[in-house]
């Protein structure tokens, strides 16, 4: 991986001065802005985002309120564990960070003493946009949006290769699908006994939101006369 990144012709480095480039070119308040953006910014957009669906789904409540929240509990757990894969594949590829050897680049970040195959950043930000797109579509959409968001953005800023970044959205799509049946056979039980506990079960459905379709059966009543002399 280190002697592709010292390849002159190696597309990847070509991608990174033609991404990275665009911040030397940028106003200095710009940079700034993909700074914060890049860093924490959309990582906490993406912790909002998975709130926000949390709420709009107790507020609709449903027979699946249960099963969207578990999804939505597997989205943040889905990111830290494809962070904890991580770790053992950065130190086994051993890849140096892009402006370690690679002169000219404008980092916008210091500091970064690390390895850079994978980038958490991109894992961390798919494997929470998956994790809202087997909640909720339309949210999830938006989830992956701003993963794709925040892989430009490490690009931009100098402290990723454009395989870094992919590499990070297979990792987090990998562990967040893969191991998804699992957590939401583990998970969904779990909301589904909060669900029904008097105190807690407003983490589940908001009252008065659409309470899940049960089948009440009727009193069992006698034929009338007529009806058993019919059938005599």
């Amino acid at each position: 991986m280190a002697g592709l990144a010292e390849s002159g012709s190696n597309p990847d480095v070509d991608l990174l001065y033609d991404i990275n480039g665009l911040a030397k070119e940028a106003p200095h308040w710009f940079d700034r802005v993909m700074e914060f953006v890049g860093e924490y910014g959309l990582l906490l957009a993406m912790v909002l985002f998975v709130l926000w669906c949390w709420w709009s789904v107790r507020r609709r409540g449903g027979d699946d309120a249960a099963s969207s929240v578990a999804a939505l509990v597997w989205a943040p757990l889905a990111a830290g564990l494809a962070v904890l894969v991580n770790v053992p594949i950065r130190g086994f590829v051993g890849r140096p960070r892009p402006f370690v050897d690679h002169q000219g680049l404008d980092v916008l970040v210091t500091g970064k003493t690390d390895y850079s195959f994978v980038s958490d950043h991109a894992t961390l930000t798919m494997a929470m946009a998956v994790g809202l797109f087997v909640a909720n579509r339309k949210f999830g959409f938006i989830g992956l949006g701003l993963a794709l968001l925040e892989g430009f953005c490490r690009v931009y800023m100098g402290v990723h290769y454009p395989t870094d970044v992919i590499g990070g959205f297979a990792l987090g799509t990998a562990v967040a699908l893969l191991l998804s049946p699992l957590a939401m056979a583990l998970l969904t039980p779990l909301t589904k006994a909060v669900e029904r506990s008097p105190r807690a079960g407003w983490l589940i459905r908001a009252r008065g939101a659409g309470a899940p379709e049960t089948v009440i059966p009727g009193p069992r009543t006698e034929p009338a006369a007529e009806e058993r002399d019919l059938a005599a």
